[in-house]
């Protein structure tokens, strides 16, 4: 299985705007309820779409400055990255077939 990987306001620059391939972030939080509903979906697809897009997660309470720089203000909010810019972005769970539609435009 591949899971989304954790990524820090330290290394966001280098797993998400240098990638090679899409990124899809999840920004999410412990406490939030909608976040733990999505997960299992994100886990899916990142198996589907391995090798095609990179999955990554950024905890908002723990890195603020990436969530802030990019205007997260309700979680979860899942940005898709390509070529070091968000071209997309989903606010709260959605289910997985309106994921993969978004997905699929991105690639």
């Amino acid at each position: 299985m591949t899971a989304p990987r954790h990524v820090t306001d330290s290394d966001f620059e280098q797993e998400v705007l240098e990638a090679e391939t899409p990124v899809l972030v999840d920004f999410w939080a412990e406490w939030c309820a909608p976040c733990k509903m999505v997960a299992p979906v994100l886990d899916d697809l990142a198996d589907e779409y391995d090798g095609k897009i990179k999955f990554t997660k950024v905890d908002v309470d723990v890195n603020p400055q990436t969530a802030m720089k990019y205007g997260i203000r309700s979680i979860p909010t899942l940005l898709v990255f390509k070529g070091g810019s968000p071209i997309d972005q989903v606010v709260g769970a959605v289910p997985k077939a309106v994921l993969k539609k978004r997905l699929d435009s991105a690639l």
